[in-house]
């Protein structure tokens, strides 16, 4: 039987819990697979071979009416982002075709060679977990002194198994699901405009990427087995119902396979590790228009849902 479960976090008693949904109703995870760890999705995906076997077989008893475990409705349960906190969120940059055409015109330069055809490796920041991740939902505050916080919406690939040294042609078998993401941007924090250019320390990564709240993620994790090719996904953000983000995940410079790959080259990625895999062209920036107090954002990637939030 085809699975089409998904994997998320939500409060029981102001407590974060690994939740299942079937169907519209939400489970916990420790009582459907009876496994103590799988009670914070952390431990379940740190467990995700023999989990997602205990999960499918849970999914299959629900839809025969042979569970006594009882479940909430979907609408009753408060969502939480689904992984609390993760390891290391890996946001890779200046990965769409479109967003790369789209920034060289903003910038005024040249529309060169990517780097994958310079022959580089993906190009990846780091964001930070705790401070950063936030629920479907949430209610973001805008960063004091900021008047460019820009949208981005991403697929995010989810690490289910270690990965060093892993090869592009099995990277994808160390995701154990794909989320969404909006990798929000403090444009006006981006430089240090009395360091010059040329030195590293230009660009301050911190106050760009890595205020409170600069990560919604959500609403939940579809496993990988339910994702036939995670680069064959049309993706869409509105902004205050205005269409701004229309893109498609063909439009990956680096896929998800190489980025793993190149990553795991670097540093060993665990269990629970996301990757934002890049967003396309329609964010603020090549606009000038950037997100105010009030406004809402809704972001849509096929085979996986909608995530929404607001800033305030």
């Amino acid at each position: 039987m085809k699975t089409t479960y998904k994997l998320l976090s939500y409060s029981a008693n102001k407590l974060p819990r690994a939740g299942v949904l079937v169907g519209d109703t939400v489970y916990d995870a420790q009582k459907a697979t009876g496994v103590a760890a799988h009670a914070n999705m952390l431990g379940l995906l740190a467990d995700w071979a023999a989990a997602k076997k205990a999960l499918a077989a849970f999914e299959a008893k629900v839809h025969a009416g042979k569970t006594r475990i009882q479940g909430t409705p979907l609408k009753k349960t408060k969502l939480l982002a689904p992984v609390l906190y993760p390891g290391q969120i890996y946001c890779a940059g200046a990965n769409y075709t479109d967003h790369m055409q789209e920034m060289a015109r903003v910038l005024n330069q040249p529309q060169g060679p990517n780097m994958k055809e310079m022959g580089e490796l993906p190009w990846h920041f780091i964001k930070t977990g705790a401070s950063s991740v936030v629920g479907p939902g949430a209610k973001v505050k805008m960063p004091a002194g900021s008047k460019m916080v820009d949208w981005e919406i991403e697929l995010v690939a989810v690490i289910g198994k270690t990965a060093k040294n892993v090869p592009v042609n099995k990277a994808l078998s160390h995701v154990a699901g794909y989320t969404i993401a909006d990798d929000l941007s403090a444009r006006d924090f981006m430089k240090r405009d009395k360091i010059p250019q040329s030195m590293p320390f230009h660009i301050d990564w911190i106050g760009q990427k890595c205020f409170d709240g600069a990560c919604p993620l959500g609403p939940w994790i579809v496993p990988s087995e339910q994702i036939k090719n995670p680069h064959q996904l049309a993706l869409k953000l509105w902004l205050n119902g205005e269409l701004m983000q229309d893109s498609h995940t063909s439009q990956l410079i680096f896929d998800v396979a190489e980025q793993i790959a190149g990553l795991s080259s670097r540093v060993t990625l665990h269990p629970g590790d996301l990757i934002l895999t890049g967003t396309p062209a329609g964010v603020g920036m090549g606009r000038r228009l950037f997100l105010k107090p009030g406004d809402q954002i809704k972001m849509w990637v096929e085979g996986i849902g909608e995530l929404s939030h607001s800033m305030v």
